[in-house]
């Protein structure tokens, strides 16, 4: 018949082990949690909203939106010129990137 004691030594030093590094692990992702809540924080955002702001902002961005056909790209170029927020170079420089699909 086995030995009691060498039969359960094996156990302790896994089930330390494993305690060890479930411990370890515990405590990076506490530590990342931390560090990334307070360079959200230093930059100005709610960690907490930070997720649904980017998402909304991302949405919302041009970046996403589809781009107006060209001829109404062209018309409000024409409509920001005849009411002057644009000069006539800006204007032929804005139609030629129109134009190239820019």
């Amino acid at each position: 018949m086995p030995n009691l004691e060498q039969t359960t030594f094996p156990f302790w030093i896994v089930f330390t082990i494993a305690a060890v590094v479930i411990a370890a692990v515990i405590v990076i992702v506490i530590i990342s949690v931390v560090r990334s809540t307070s360079t959200v924080r230093r930059a100005g955002h709610d960690p907490f909203t930070l997720q649904a702001e980017l998402a909304s902002r991302a949405l919302d961005s041009r970046l996403l939106a589809k781009d107006a056909p060209i001829e109404e790209r062209l018309a409000e170029l024409d409509r920001l010129r005849t009411s002057g927020a644009i000069t006539e170079p800006e204007l032929a420089r804005a139609r030629a990137d129109v134009l190239r699909g820019r």
